[in-house]
Formats: structure tokens, sequence, C-alpha cells
């Protein structure tokens, strides 16, 4: 009975202060952005953290039923194969996130019978700055 008494006791007299962490929040920093019609192999970046957020849109397909466009993070080193972000037909608009790890990247764009804009954005993180 005693440990629990002096237990309640030192709850009861402390500082009052309270700990909150504060919630981490997430941007996004724009790595590059492209459009076109037809097959693009972009320039190379680099990636501090390894993670993107693909935005992409089709439009104007012609003939109809046939348009296609696939999006491929390749090695900035050897040009193999990273990530396959996108992949898909026809008329339409997405948000894909992808994620490897640091290092240097470029993207192959390969578009058939669509105009295409991808935005490819790397995630930044931080904290709020409230006081609660």
């Amino acid at each position: 009975m005693a440990i629990v008494a002096v237990t309640l006791f030192a709850i009861a007299c402390g500082s009052g202060d309270t700990a909150v962490e504060k919630p981490a929040t997430v941007g996004w920093k724009r790595v590059g952005s492209w459009s076109g019609r037809g097959d693009r192999q972009t320039e190379s970046f680099t990636s501090d953290t390894g993670g993107f957020r693909v935005q992409w849109e089709t439009k104007n397909e012609a003939p109809p039923g046939a348009g296609r466009l696939k999006v491929v993070f390749r090695s900035g080193d050897s040009g193999r194969d990273i990530i396959d972000a996108v992949d898909t037909r026809g008329l339409g608009r997405g948000t894909a996130e992808v994620g490897d790890r640091p290092r240097w990247y470029f993207l192959t764009i390969e578009s058939a019978n669509v105009d295409w804009t991808v935005t490819v954005e790397e995630p930044i993180t931080g904290t709020t700055n409230k006081n609660w």
C-alpha cells in the first residue's frame, strides 16, 4: 500500500510539463517534369531518399483505344531497370508512390498514340512548428 501511495504522490507532484512529440510533415520537392508524345529518356537526377511520387496524365489518344504509357526508373550508373512506376493504356491520370534507395536515376518513358505529362517528386520531411 505504501508503494501505491508513494507512486501516486510522485505523479501528483510532477512538474506539469508534458512532452509532446511534434508530428512529422511531408512535403514534396520537384525532381523534374516532362511532357511529349512518343518515347523519351530524361536527364539523370539524384535522390536523397530513394522515394518518389510520380504524377502522370495521358490525353489526345489517337486512334481511340491504342494509347500506352510506361515509365521506368533506371540506374544512372548502369542503365538497368530499377522501378516500373507506371504502365497504363488509354486516357487517364494517376499518382504512383514508389521507392528504392538513394542513388542516381533517369527515366525512360515509352509512349504510343497519346500525349503525356510525367512529374516526379521526392518527399522531404520535417516537423511542424506548433506549441502544444
